[in-house]
């Protein structure tokens, strides 16, 4: 009998037109349809903006890259509010300003060679009730901000750029001398001289955080909270529990943590945006979807420091009764040009994830191709992934990775090569217990990577019914394979420096090789 991935796949290969729930209409008129999807979603539906428009100038807004324009743009947005909504323009020029929040029916619009450039002053940014890392916590404002707000957009060809080194720690070993020596000049260092802090206060906290984290949870102060003030970075945009979002040609860049954060959104379109951060900014990651559905991510072009397009949806015991998982999402024709992984799920995924397609992407020096981690605590269930034509180059980990000792040591580390399990007692299955199951990855090719393919699950809970079709990869090493459950290798071919294509370990059952 055929498992569950074999009939998916089937499906999305015979009659397809069965799955065909609806066809959108892009800004320009065109159609993204939805009839090659192996699961069915509704068309996702684009905000409507009211047909009014206001121009940052006409509040007082100065392009001189001095003038401060945070009041600007308060006034504006809440004109356009009071009106029920329309577009804010903002016209070539450098606009500095403080937090942008976004109100309902308002679209935001950055005309060719606009930049807004957020205030590097952090004090610029009131701590806000907020989420971090898949977990509820205080956290600076975000300068572009939407809290539970319905048919919102940012348009344009400009540029958003985030004025990241006023926050983030940098490691020494990202930097050349030059650049090492240049960045000292101002900032402190660590008692190691290897971390680069923008302040001697961001500095000491980091250095004594959990002091600092116990008293303001425990406390829960403002006081408490502002002592950690300049140490809780904010992602660049934060969009939360908001319908009908479209982010389109814009530039986002250089934010003091993630870039993109639309978190417990419904109906989220992203097309042709370009998002940047340094590649060694700290959780410089580029898009992260945590608990969203019905989701559309087209044509877009990343260049980042950690993740660059990431699915998430909460934190261990939160994450779980958030219940929340990320859903019906399509990502195509997108390109990755640096970044930990091109395309990510993980590591907090307690709420699950499922019904999701990535198509016609290329991952250009990612760290890893396609990623998937997550590890003993989390829970939730990443099931239903449809992945096919990713062309990869120049990887330095794996191509591919699944992984489930995310941040620990997995048994066949501890144990050496070919080692066997350890002694630890292996625990029960819970609702802590992190599952990986029924994944199809097809039409892969990958020129250059340390390792082909790397699963390592665990023993209690081994990654299950994964299907690799159609794919090359040339590596230095071949398959890793470590605690799987029915995974099928089917048209693969792997050519491995060290000659071999598989190397199996621990409890690898139910390979099918074709």
């Amino acid at each position: 009998m055929m498992n569950r991935i074999t009939r998916m796949v089937a499906m999305a290969t015979v009659g397809l037109a069965s799955l065909l729930t609806a066809t959108a209409q892009k800004a320009d008129g065109a159609a993204t349809d939805y009839n090659d999807l192996p699961f069915e979603m509704m068309a996702v539906a684009e905000p409507k903006i009211p047909d009014y428009e206001v121009r940052l100038t006409d509040f007082g807004g100065v392009a001189d890259g001095t003038t401060m324009n945070t009041e600007a743009f308060r006034k504006a947005i809440a004109a356009l509010a009071q009106r029920g909504g329309g577009r804010l323009t903002v016209a070539r020029g450098v606009w500095l300003t403080g937090p942008i929040e976004l109100k309902s029916n308002t679209e935001l619009h950055l005309e060719e060679g606009a930049l807004v450039l957020f205030s590097p002053n952090r004090a610029d940014y009131p701590l806000v009730d907020s989420y971090f890392e898949g977990v509820r916590m205080r956290r600076c404002m975000s300068p572009l901000t939407a809290v539970n707000a319905e048919n919102i957009a940012i348009t344009g060809t400009g540029v958003f750029n985030g004025n990241g080194q006023s926050w983030r720690p940098v490691k020494r070993g990202k930097m050349t001398d030059g650049q090492w020596k240049a960045l000292c000049k101002g900032g402190a260092l660590n008692k190691k001289g290897d971390v680069w802090y923008p302040t001697e206060q961001i500095r000491d906290i980091d250095a004594d955080r959990d002091k600092y984290y116990q008293r303001a949870y425990s406390e829960n102060t403002d006081e408490a909270w502002q002592e950690l003030h300049d140490y809780l970075r904010p992602a660049l945009l934060s969009f939360i529990g908001c319908k009908r979002v479209l982010l389109e040609d814009a530039t986002f860049e250089n934010s003091p943590a993630w870039n993109v954060h639309p978190l417990m959104c419904e109906d989220l379109t992203v097309r042709n945006v370009t998002i940047r951060n340094p590649w060694y900014s700290q959780n410089g990651d580029g898009l992260d979807i945590e608990s969203c559905s019905n989701v559309v991510v087209t044509g877009c072009s990343f260049d980042v420091g950690d993740d660059a397009m990431c699915i998430k949806s909460g934190r261990d015991e939160e994450g779980r009764k958030r219940a929340m998982p990320t859903q019906n999402v399509v990502i195509r024709d997108c390109r990755v040009y640096h970044g930990h992984g091109g395309f990510v799920i993980g590591s907090e995924m307690s709420g699950g994830a499922r019904n999701i397609m990535v198509d016609n992407c290329l991952f250009i020096g990612t760290d890893t191709g396609l990623r998937f981690k997550s590890t003993r605590g989390r829970g939730g269930t990443v099931e239903d992934i449809f992945i096919r034509n990713i062309g990869m180059a120049d990887i330095p980990g794996d191509a591919i990775t699944f992984d489930l000792y995310y941040g620990g040591k997995a048994p066949l580390e501890v144990a050496g090569k070919g080692g066997n399990q350890t002694a630890a007692p292996i625990p029960a299955v819970d609702e802590t217990t992190p599952s990986f199951r029924n994944i199809s990855v097809e039409g892969v090719t990958c020129n250059g990577a340390k390792r082909a393919i790397y699963m390592n699950g665990l023993p209690e809970m081994p990654i299950k019914d994964i299907k690799i079709s159609r794919s090359t990869f040339k590596a230095q090493e071949g398959a890793i394979l470590n605690y799987t459950d029915g995974l099928t290798l089917d048209g693969v071919k792997i050519t491995a420096a060290d000659g071999k294509a598989i190397k199996k370990y621990n409890n690898v059952t139910n390979l099918t090789v074709k």
